[in-house]
């Protein structure tokens, strides 16, 4: 790990910033940039109503474009808006945070000499637990697959340097990939973005693979709130049928930047490539998440609506249900949202809890929901925003 890697990650575990709404942030940074709410909003090219309301929390963030330009021009990387890390509330946020402290103390121990004699792990015993963490990962379990994965990218790192063939050595760094991937999305979840980046680049030496790396790293840069790096990084990919997934992450980078004509395009080409009932669903999930980004609330909820839930997994599930509600919200049916994030909250707690614009509709549905209000402020309570 370089000088920089290292102290960008130490920056990261070692202070954790505050989670509270997005707006109170924006304020307490915009005053100490010494810029008056009409000059932030002129340099954003944001309406100064939305900045003020979003300041005072009467409004609320539901979009990657706008928070990314809102960060951009107060110099900020997009953490220092959202909190992230968030401060762990309960013990299961607290395990999964640990894991980012195991996972950088395995950093450093990478190069690590394993003798001849080391026990040799049988790569169908490696095999199965990986598979276990991807199903984790699948379902949004995030406990479970924060608590395998140190040990698991360990396991796999050593069977590549004591694999005893070509064929075994191949064999074991497929797993070993998987394994970097599965910890760079948990820890880009968590809010450490550096230390997921890291990780990653130690997935790309020697796989054949490199379409899921490329797919993580696209991620990624979304969420840091570059959607231009995003793009270039998804161009690598050439003209070869890359399946649905860098398509329709690269129409929400699109979408960030105001393209909506190129956002299209790449719908349209996420919606031919998708190979089965899962994968439209989810090409449907990202054209509501595109639809959300340019404000228009009804096409969002209509694509969520037509999303069919029953093949999708907890994560992916959550997510579309955040969606959903971001939706219904804008459209001022409140309880419906709050339906929709309480379901979320369900299928899987933590995805839920540590999603940024979930958080912050979660805060603004505190004042605004009647029929739902208790549901509301008990998801506010566990997710430490009361």
């Amino acid at each position: 790990m370089s000088g920089h890697e290292s102290e960008l990650v130490m920056r990261e575990l070692d202070e954790p910033t505050g989670g509270g709404p997005i707006g109170a942030r924006l304020a307490t940074w915009r005053r100490h940039r010494g810029l008056t709410p009409d000059e932030l909003a002129s340099r954003t090219g944001l309406e100064l109503d939305y900045v003020t309301e979003l300041e005072a929390g009467r409004e609320w963030m539901d979009r990657r474009g706008r928070l990314a330009a809102l960060a951009a021009a107060l110099r900020l990387d997009i953490a220092d808006l959202t909190g992230q890390p968030y401060t762990p509330r309960g013990e299961d946020h607290a395990a999964v945070r640990a894991t980012a402290f195991h996972l950088r103390h395995r950093l450093h121990r990478l190069h690590r000499h394993y003798p001849d004699t080391a026990p040799r792990t049988v790569l169908e015993d490696l095999a199965e637990r990986s598979r276990a963490a991807a199903q984790a990962d699948a379902a949004g379990d995030e406990c479970r697959l924060a608590l395998v994965l140190p040990e698991l990218i360990e396991s796999t790192d050593r069977a590549v340097l004591i694999a005893s063939s070509v064929s075994e050595r191949e064999a074991a760094n497929r797993l070993r990939v998987q394994a970097h991937l599965l910890g760079s999305g948990l820890l880009r979840r968590l809010g450490y973005k550096d230390l997921a980046w890291v990780l990653l680049q130690r997935a790309r030496p020697d796989t054949r693979e490199t379409l899921p790396v490329l797919v993580e790293e696209v991620r990624l840069l979304i969420d840091l709130g570059l959607p231009e790096h995003a793009l270039t990084r998804a161009a690598r990919a050439g003209d070869a049928d890359t399946g649905w997934e860098l398509s329709a992450l690269g129409a929400v980078a699109q979408a960030m930047a105001g393209r909506r004509l190129e956002a299209e395009e790449f719908l349209a080409t996420a919606t031919a490539r998708a190979a089965d009932t899962q994968e439209s669903a989810l090409v449907f999930a990202a054209r509501a998440t595109v639809a959300v980004e340019f404000g228009d609330s009804a096409e969002a909820a209509d694509h969520a609506r037509a999303a069919d839930q029953a093949g999708l997994g907890g994560a992916h599930r959550s997510s579309l249900l955040i969606t959903a509600a971001a939706a219904e919200a804008r459209q001022g049916r409140s309880d419906q949202a709050a339906i929709h994030l309480v379901e979320a909250d369900a299928e899987s707690p933590l995805r839920l809890r540590l999603a940024p614009f979930a958080r912050d509709l979660i805060v603004a549905l505190t004042n605004r929901t009647t029929t739902q209000a208790e549901a509301i402020r008990d998801l506010a309570e566990r997710a430490g925003l009361r």
